[in-house]
């Protein structure tokens, strides 16, 4: 049949459909697979519990929840394993354990922190069922994530910690140019401290009016204390992961003696409780020390830290205009310790993130900042090379509970003028009783100590922290006004500080 023919013109039509036909349906995409109705049950559970825990305004603020995973959680160390943990399917079991342990840590917090009738309308008879309905249902979520390879990129693409420095208050403060005169008072601060430091290295011990507080548990020999951080094991990602004994064992063995310019209470250390103030109270018939294991980075290793926190009733005003007093203080010693049980490190906070200080040993040597005029890792002074399991002395002023000084605490033995402090899990200040018999974190769900505002937020602003000198919950420590850090990086101390001595 010739192309001239009449026929011609609506054969072609037809087929022309026909092919565009065939093609569309060749291009529908393939529909994506039924999500089991179980899975789809804990998603609509779970949504239902956050629902609950902002309504009551009790979300726990340490780690961070991951966006579009909301069974998961993250802290700013097994964020930096996210590219790690594609590498062998024990290391994303072993990230994903992780992520889960954060989570159902958090959430039963919060449940604990519900009024009672929350449980009815999450269909579940008490706290206990609920807990244990997100520990299945993190279960469920995560063996359907593990098993969508899109679902475990987007996972790995969003493990993030959020920043705790706004970007927006930097640019409503000028920050390029406030961040001059902000770095100037820095260091003039930094000038007056390590003159502080000189001077009462040069004190003899003990001095009038400073009482030495030191744990009565027995130091341990170096060769034990090796052999217990030697035998702690790792995950696949190389994290230390020690048993509840072991942990505590080394908490005590290191736990460092305090000796405190003490003018007054507040120069006392005690617990934490809430009372009917605005913010929580110390009890100072109560010597306190909370702790924790943290981790650190350094190069391919991962390293163990001990932290020591210690409570203040308030930083008392030393004038009318005194910006940064207020109710609550803290200090938060970190020890980070080599592979064989040695002190490596001592740096420090306060409770705001404020005041970081660090006071190497020989094995780290310090390097050199990536730009000028910026808060890079401010060092008083060093310590000499310690024996493994060899414990400290910290002092800290009064009032303003600076830390003036550290060194090697002899022999560790309890001195009979030493008044003894007790250790306890610093996740206690997640959930503390109330007067009715109820239960409260410590911290609002944005991390901050209620009641602990200082008048220096009306000034510091510019530099992007909110509430700048309030204090803030694990997790929440931005540490620099010029430059970011924050206290819980993953390689924080790698990223200032060569490792000389490979453990």
């Amino acid at each position: 049949m010739s192309l001239s023919h009449p026929l011609a013109r609506p054969i072609r039509a037809v087929v022309g459909v026909a092919l565009l036909l065939i093609l569309g349906a060749c291009a529908v995409p393939a529909r994506a697979p039924v999500e089991p109705a179980a899975v789809a049950e804990c998603r609509r559970w779970l949504a239902r519990l956050d629902g609950h825990v902002d309504a009551q305004a009790v979300r726990d603020g340490g780690a961070a929840p991951v966006p579009s995973f909301r069974f998961l959680r993250v802290d700013r160390l097994l964020s930096s394993f996210r590219d790690e943990a594609r590498h062998s399917d024990a290391r994303w079991r072993d990230w994903g354990a992780g992520l889960l342990a954060l989570d159902a840590q958090a959430r039963a917090l919060e449940i604990d922190h519900l009024p009672p009738w929350v449980m009815a309308s999450l269909a579940v008879p008490d706290p206990a069922a609920a807990k244990a309905r997100v520990r299945d249902c993190g279960a469920r979520l995560w063996a359907a994530t593990s098993a969508d390879a899109t679902q475990r990129e987007r996972l790995q693409a969003t493990a993030r910690v959020p920043d705790d420095y706004s970007a927006l208050m930097r640019t409503l403060g000028l920050y390029p140019l406030s961040r001059r005169p902000f770095f100037g008072g820095v260091e003039r601060e930094q000038r007056h401290w390590q003159a502080r430091w000189a001077a009462l290295a040069a004190v003899p011990d003990p001095m009038p009016g400073w009482v030495r507080y030191q744990n009565t548990a027995s130091p341990l020999g170096a060769a034990e204390v090796g052999a217990l951080v030697r035998g702690v094991p790792r995950d696949a990602l190389g994290i230390p992961q020690p048993d509840e004994a072991t942990a505590q064992r080394l908490l005590q063995a290191f736990a460092p003696a305090l000796e405190i310019d003490t003018r007054g209470a507040f120069d006392r250390p005690g617990t934490l409780h809430w009372a009917a103030g605005p913010a929580p109270e110390v009890n100072t018939r109560e010597p306190v020390v909370y702790q924790r294991i943290a981790h650190t980075r350094h190069g391919d290793q991962t390293l163990m830290q001990l932290v020591y926190s210690v409570w203040f009733s308030e930083r008392p005003a030393r004038s009318g205009l005194d910006l940064l007093a207020g109710r609550i203080d803290a200090v938060v010693l970190r020890l980070t310790l080599s592979g064989d049980g040695r002190v490596l490190m001592l740096d420090s906070i306060h409770g705001c993130g404020c005041y970081h200080l660090f006071v190497p040993t020989p094995s780290m040597a310090l390097r050199p900042p990536p730009e000028a005029r910026t808060e890079w890792a401010f060092v008083p002074a060093t310590l000499p090379a310690m024996a493994a399991g060899q414990r400290l002395r910290v002092r800290l002023s009064s009032a303003d509970h600076q830390v003036v000084g550290a060194q090697p605490d002899g022999g560790g033995s309890v001195r009979v003028d030493a008044v003894p402090y007790t250790l306890t899990d610093e996740d206690g200040l997640r959930s503390l009783p109330t007067p009715d018999g109820g239960r409260r974190s410590a911290f609002w769900s944005h991390g901050i100590m209620p009641g602990t505002e200082r008048g220096e937020r009306a000034l510091f602003w510019p530099m992007g922290i909110a509430s700048p000198g309030a204090m803030r919950q694990w997790g929440r420590h931005p540490t620099a006004f010029v430059g970011r850090r924050h206290f819980d990086d993953a390689r924080l101390l790698e990223q200032r500080f060569e490792l000389l001595d490979k453990p």
